[in-house]
């Protein structure tokens, strides 16, 4: 065999094992890591040789255990660390935002599904699904948002989309817009990006009991 590359009669069928249980396709499976996706259905018939950096990249992409991977043996997925995060990786919840618990100790109360691997946003707090076209067409209905933490309430990005979660005084709301400066600075003015939704909410800082910048977004082919 090849020094430098693994033999794939038996991790290619492994490989297509996590694909079928994730319901994805080969193009949605393998894009993120190669652009040579037709090479992948021979990778998983074992007729073609996987090479170490496509490996590793799918090991870090899926949060795979290696050793699984290269025999069989030991769990499916890497183990995440206690305190429910990775250091290769954010947390992804695939739940709506209006459904989410959130505490003043945790993030998040909810338990991830698995983890993504992207260096860009290996920063931020975690990845989360948006529904509604209130905030199209920054962001589709069905996209990945990945979202980082805010301390200071007084240092924010005018114009940009934020997560805000609400105390009970805002009928603890939960909720993705474009934020804007109000003439009282003890007070934000929240917007969607759609003009078809019409109107703002005007939101005292004290209600803010949790802020989130939105980093970016991703499809969910390239979880």
């Amino acid at each position: 065999m090849n020094t430098t590359d693994i033999q794939t009669d038996k991790i290619g069928s492994r490989l297509k094992q996590i694909r079928i249980s994730k319901g994805m396709t080969i193009e949605e499976f393998y894009k993120p890591v190669t652009d040579h996706t037709s090479n992948c259905s021979a990778i998983e018939t074992g007729k073609r040789n996987l090479g170490k950096r496509l490996t590793k990249d799918i090991i870090e992409l899926y949060q795979l255990n290696a050793e699984w991977l290269r025999t069989g043996e030991g769990e499916v997925y890497s183990i995440q660390s206690e305190s429910g995060s990775d250091d290769s990786g954010v947390p992804f919840f695939n739940v709506n935002l209006a459904e989410l618990s959130f505490e003043d100790t945790n993030l998040f109360t909810e338990v991830p599904e698995y983890y993504v691997n992207f260096r860009p946003f290996n920063d931020c707090d975690a990845y989360l699904p948006i529904y509604g076209d209130s905030m199209y067409p920054r962001y589709a209905s069905g996209e990945v948002i990945v979202i980082r933490e805010i301390i200071n309430f007084d240092i924010i990005q005018w114009g940009e989309a934020y997560l805000v979660i609400g105390d009970k005084r805002a009928n603890n709301i939960t909720t993705v817009k474009l934020l804007f400066e109000h003439p009282d600075n003890n007070k934000i003015i929240l917007r969607s990006s759609n003009p078809n939704f019409k109107g703002d909410t005007i939101l005292d800082k004290d209600f803010i009991k949790k802020l989130f910048i939105v980093k970016g977004k991703i499809t969910r082919n390239q979880l």
